[in-house]
């Protein structure tokens, strides 16, 4: 009995020694070598796995540079400085003279300032909210407030303020534009980082209507354009917006003259 045992146990024994010499010369000789500069393409990623680039994460990014099937400068947190050393890397010049974008929300209204169509008690998620009659604010194109972007942000740089406003602290942003896609409204744009002021309204309706509606939202007046050209405010839509850079002053100006005081200093 007990040499039965024995020999079935050094038959399994020697079986799983085989097996185990086996899968290490396997191992072996179907081991991928992966290139040297594909290794350090990967060892410098800001590991952020945003998917701004456009990939599933950094090591995918990372992987389609360097088989040149994507080009190098679509990792916003890397910036300049990362662009700069993939491109040491793999031998290649980089003009990433572009300035770095961040995140702003365009408005400037809440439920003392803005009309509400209804009340809404369902899921707090600004995109189950829009589905109904396009949420409960009377402006259709602004914030609704219940920070479906704040959950997507993997740099936690959007937040709800002392005032209940969503807010991007410009500081921590990387660029990525996850809020801008999560944003049924459309009312989260990117800026460049350096600028001054910001027109926060997103509504492109006539100014009769905008009044009715919000205190704060742009009435497509432009005073902005016409009185202070160096500003770089325009309106198109009804809307007033800034060509970057626009001057300071200009713009402080312009702000001050402002009917609805929708221009602002960020």
């Amino acid at each position: 009995m007990f040499t039965a045992i024995l020999s079935a146990f050094l038959v399994i024994a020697g079986m799983g020694l085989v097996l185990g010499l086996g899968l290490a010369v396997a191992d072996k000789k179907l081991a991928v070598t992966k290139d040297e500069k594909l290794v350090q393409l990967e060892g410098i990623m800001p590991g952020a796995n945003c998917g701004g680039c456009g990939y599933a994460g950094c090591s995918a990014y990372a992987e389609a540079v360097f088989k040149g099937e994507a080009p190098i400068g679509h990792c916003a947190p890397g910036g300049a400085a990362l662009a700069a050393q993939m491109g040491r890397i793999m031998g290649q010049s980089v003009d990433m003279t572009q300035e770095k974008m961040v995140a702003y929300v365009h408005c400037r209204g809440n439920a003392g300032i803005t009309a509400t169509d209804f009340q809404y008690s369902g899921m707090e998620d600004c995109n189950a909210a829009y589905l109904l009659q396009g949420g409960p604010n009377a402006c259709k194109e602004g914030c609704l407030h219940l920070g479906s972007c704040m959950k997507v942000c993997p740099a936690g740089a959007i937040f709800r303020d002392a005032e209940g406003f969503i807010t991007v602290d410009s500081s921590k942003c990387i660029g990525c534009g996850k809020c801008t896609g999560v944003c049924p409204t459309g009312v989260i744009r990117m800026i460049p980082a350096s600028a001054t002021h910001v027109v926060a309204c997103n509504n492109h309706e006539a100014g009769g209507k905008v009044r009715k509606i919000c205190k704060v939202g742009c009435i497509g007046c432009k005073i902005c354009e016409n009185k202070f050209p160096a500003s770089g405010c325009h309106v198109e839509s009804f809307l007033s917006g800034i060509d970057y850079p626009g001057d300071a002053d200009a713009l402080d100006a312009a702000a001050g003259a402002c009917p609805q005081k929708c221009i602002v200093r960020r």
